[in-house]
């Protein structure tokens, strides 16, 4: 087929996609219009980089499989059936990454209150709990710059980003890369409940207790482990299946 791929398999990344939209609006995650999930399909018969973003304009709860626009690593629309484009500026960020990481089948970015907070301040995340020790020493991060309209910054934040999976864009917010959609929107939503938990232990005027560092690195090698083993042995994600079988029961339009 013209997607250089089985039709179940780009089904799938829309539907994923879709979803990832949808439970980030659940979440209160969302932004008005701004912000993107981005997701990476197969290539094109002439071996063209395309992917995935929402049409400009859409709320996350108004995104469906259907309406996902797919797009050149450009910016440029290839097809889009809602006909509302995309917002090419907001892509910047995502093509960079996708494009010098192969390993990115999913670029999310948000503008949360909580992760805007985190960002704002020069100590990043602590490792004040179970949740926030899963990212102990693997936060890249970039310095505000404005707008993210210049191409030219692109090159900047993959310097930055280096190896890791997650970057606090300091005075901006937050961005995640998953091997696939459903590892992406997974450690958003741990992200999301680490950078709520601080605001909330130092909003208490007590004193903070971090996790050693020792202990807090073990646990991230548990978390990687249990996602590994997802992403690279094939095992079940019963957490993402649980996710949609929400979304069935919300939001089921989201698989139109």
């Amino acid at each position: 087929m013209a997607d250089g791929a089985s039709s179940s398999a780009v089904h799938d990344i829309r539907r994923d996609l879709a979803a990832a939209y949808r439970l980030i609006a659940l979440e209160g995650m969302d932004d008005g219009i701004y912000t993107h999930v981005s997701a990476r399909l197969p290539d094109g018969p002439g071996g063209e980089k395309r992917f995935l973003l929402n049409p400009y304009g859409l709320r996350f709860d108004e995104v469906t499989a259907s309406n996902l626009v797919t797009i050149d690593d450009s910016g440029a629309v290839i097809d889009d059936p809602y006909g509302a484009g995309v917002n090419a500026a907001g892509f910047t960020i995502h093509s960079a990454v996708h494009m010098a990481r192969h390993d990115a089948a999913c670029v999310l970015h948000t503008h949360t209150v909580a992760g805007v907070a985190v960002s704002s301040v020069r100590e990043g995340l602590l490792s004040l709990n179970q949740w926030s020790a899963q990212f102990h020493d693997r936060i890249a991060f970039h310095d505000y710059e404005g707008i993210a309209l210049d191409l030219a910054e692109r090159e900047r934040i993959v310097a930055d980003l280096g190896n890791r999976q997650v970057m606090l864009l300091r005075n901006h917010g937050t961005l995640l890369l998953g091997r696939s959609v459903a590892e992406a929107v997974k450690l958003a939503l741990n992200l999301e409940r680490s950078c709520k938990a601080q605001v909330a232990a130092l909003g208490m005027g007590l004193t903070p207790l971090e996790i050693p560092a020792d202990v807090a690195e073990h646990t991230a090698r548990q978390y990687q482990s249990a996602y590994d083993g997802i992403e690279l042995r094939g095992k079940p994600d019963p957490e993402w299946a649980a996710h949609l079988r929400r979304l069935e029961r919300h939001a089921p339009d989201f698989r139109a």
